[in-house]
């Protein structure tokens, strides 16, 4: 089902975390689904690190599926039968939200690095001005991964009377040493492509697609688990019966790393890469909270009214199920209404864009729950 493609143009200015602001810009986004008459149906989803807004259908520049079709749809978990469904592409990002490929008004020429620096809580900041346009007060619910759960966070935490129920999944309260070292990786082999031009490379002809592919090959290895690769791969070779001695991909491992990278950079700008990144690393609830993350979750000195519900998948370690705990100990500390589950699983941190059924089962069951709390129609799913 197709959804409803819009750009909105926000004309007044907006200070950013960092402490500039950014003029006139735009949020791109789709919607799936009808609001219904009082707008207490609106479901926010946030996409991770190289999603976008294109959630269950054909992606215009890969014609692949949606990248959460197997969560939302008519029928599904995320019903969009039931539910107005939203999602905008991340402020900073390079398919149709405002980021560093666009044109800076100021100069009429692509932003690159003088774009400023945004952190989560600007993305979080931008897709609240676009609810606000849609005349909605408050959301049903948020719901993301990865990233994407960052800023689910984000958005129970600095608007906690505008969300009825946020669902972070696979997610963390801030990101780990481990985590940020590994995006530095992925900057540096960008960075350290001749082909960037010190951030210019759209104003030279250039495109840095080498340190992209590379970036992009060491993320992706953080998404899969051990057990994964192997059941994948193994050490099976490609398109050979033995070793050559050389440096060509001989396993199917390199071969199908190569073919990500080189996917990748058909779809993604570089400079977002570097700004998005760097995003995550900046994400830090506590550190707005006097260092305390229950104190995140207790605004004006009162319980959060947020409704949660946290999963993670046993075998993610990049963001491992003891960062969900730590999100649910502060929640419990506060007497927040919360509910967690770790989803048992081979998969690795991909886990929530795959066909998992139990987490497709907690998800429609805490949505359910939801919705009969709040005033909702309940239409239980066919087994």
């Amino acid at each position: 089902m197709p959804g409803k493609r819009v750009r909105l143009a926000v004309d007044r200015p907006m200070r950013l975390d960092s402490g500039v602001e950014i003029g006139g810009f735009q949020i791109a986004y789709q919607t799936y689904g009808t609001l219904n008459a009082d707008k207490s149906n609106a479901i926010f989803i946030c996409h991770a690190l190289t999603g976008d807004h294109f959630v269950m259908e054909r992606h215009p520049v890969t014609g692949k599926p949606g990248w959460w079709e197997m969560l939302v749809g008519p029928g599904k978990p995320v019903d969009t039968d039931r539910y107005f469904v939203i999602c905008s592409n991340v402020l900073g990002g390079c398919l149709g939200s405002t980021g560093p490929k666009d044109v800076d008004p100021a100069t009429g020429q692509p932003y690159g690095l003088s774009f400023p620096v945004v952190t989560i809580g600007d993305m979080v900041r931008a897709q609240k001005l676009l609810v606000e346009h849609l005349g909605i007060e408050k959301l049903f619910c948020v719901i993301g991964g990865s990233m994407g759960g960052m800023q689910v966070l984000q958005w129970a935490v600095a608007y906690p009377e505008s969300v009825f129920a946020a669902v972070p999944i696979a997610t963390a309260a801030r990101h780990s040493a481990q985590n940020i070292a590994f995006h530095e990786v992925g900057r540096q082999a960008i960075m350290a492509d001749p082909e960037w031009r010190g951030g210019n490379y759209l104003l030279e002809g250039t495109r840095p697609e080498a340190g992209l592919a590379v970036a992009r090959m060491a993320a992706h290895i953080t998404y899969l688990s051990e057990t994964a690769l192997h059941r994948k791969f193994g050490r099976n070779l490609q398109d050979r019966k033995a070793i050559t001695y050389g440096f060509d991909a001989d396993f199917q491992v390199e071969s199908y790393l190569r073919y990500q990278g080189a996917a990748f950079v058909e779809r993604f700008d570089a400079n977002s890469y570097l700004y998005i990144t760097r995003a995550m690393d900046y994400f830090d609830l506590a550190a707005d909270a006097g260092g305390t993350l229950a104190n995140a979750f207790r605004p004006g000195g009162k319980t959060t009214p947020v409704r949660f519900c946290l999963a993670s998948f046993s075998s993610d370690w990049l963001f491992p199920t003891s960062e969900s705990r730590a999100i649910v100990h502060a929640l419990n500390a506060v007497a927040a209404n919360v509910s967690f589950v770790e989803i048992e699983t081979d998969k690795g941190h991909d886990a929530f864009l795959l066909d998992e059924p139990e987490f497709h089962q907690v998800i429609h069951g805490f949505l359910e729950g939801c919705a009969e709390h709040r005033g909702l129609s309940v239409r239980r799913r066919a087994r």
